[in-house]
């Protein structure tokens, strides 16, 4: 009679939070969006990206986290606000001059939806383009009336309802002028990306100090809701540092996901497509995709 087999332990558990498991549910994820819906929030969101740095990962995150909140099923329209036009060519959206863009919207021509042009990568993802028009913006602002809250005055319950979205990503140029202030009067949310590198913080002072100004005189529901740590680099001991520094500063504001620095994140607009079109299995796209349902899920609590 053979001797009985020792029980075997129960390793499912433990395989289930391998780094390669996570992994491959999170490519799952990406890879089949319409099986994992994000819920809606309890109320129509507007978050202005900004930071006055160039680099930071600023375009690239309000049109990538635009991108995953709309293939998991999330209506989701993205405002380019920056002259560069480059979350534009991100989306795939024709913003050549002539074309209904942001500047028309500011000055009171066109709709918020007759300028909005549905990006091919979802059909619940909407552009609202900038073009070479907008460099002359800030000027043209300065002796308008109202001149701060031209965008807002654009974004009326009543514009957005046309067109039905759950989320706006307003995506400022890299300064604090007239255009950013517009974007900041507009939203309810201030997302601000920063980068783990040298100098990460350096600046955001001036941007907090200019947040607070419109809080108090311009929009009293404007707050920071979000801060997402952009171009992490795990090879360095400097890019945890800066890692620690801002989770210490700014608590729960945070984002628990962390954006790697990517190949694949840099490549995508040049294609014309966000990371998630370019590349859904990559680092890049996966990480986007879990920064978006930590808004989404945040969102849905009502606690952005």
């Amino acid at each position: 009679m053979n001797p009985p087999r020792p029980a075997e332990p129960d390793t499912r558990h433990d395989l289930g939070w391998t780094p390669i498991a996570e992994e491959a549910e999170r490519a799952a994820r990406v890879l089949h969006p319409e099986a994992n819906q994000l819920p809606r929030p309890h109320r129509r969101r507007v978050l202005t990206v900004a930071n006055q740095k160039g680099g930071v990962g600023k375009t690239t995150s309000a049109v990538n986290l635009a991108a995953a909140l709309a293939v998991h099923g999330l209506k989701t329209l993205v405002v380019d606000l920056d002259p560069q036009g480059n979350a534009s060519t991100a989306l795939n959206v024709d913003h050549r001059s002539g074309t209904p863009s942001v500047y028309e919207v500011l000055l009171g021509e066109v709709s918020l939806a007759d300028a909005a042009a549905v990006s091919e990568q979802s059909p619940n993802l909407y552009c609202v383009p900038a073009t070479i028009d907008l460099a002359g913006a800030e000027i043209e602002l300065v002796s308008m009336s109202a001149r701060e809250s031209r965008l807002k005055e654009a974004l009326t319950s009543e514009a957005i309802d046309q067109i039905g979205v759950d989320y706006i990503f307003i995506d400022c140029p890299p300064s604090l002028g007239l255009l950013t202030v517009n974007a900041m009067v507009a939203a309810q949310e201030v997302l601000i990306p920063i980068q783990c590198e040298y100098y990460a913080l350096e600046g955001l002072g001036q941007l907090l100090s200019n947040i607070d100004l419109v809080q108090r005189h311009l929009n009293p529901e404007l707050a920071v809701s979000t801060i997402l740590l952009t171009m992490y680099d795990g090879r360095t001991k400097l890019a945890d540092q800066v890692t620690n520094e801002v989770r210490n500063h700014f608590g729960d504001t945070v984002l628990k996901t962390v954006i790697p620095r990517s190949v694949k994140v840099s490549e995508a607009p040049g294609y014309g497509q966000t990371v998630l079109a370019y590349d859904p299995g990559s680092r890049g796209a996966m990480s986007y995709m879990d920064a978006a349902r930590e808004i989404a899920e945040r969102g849905a609590k009502g606690s952005s």
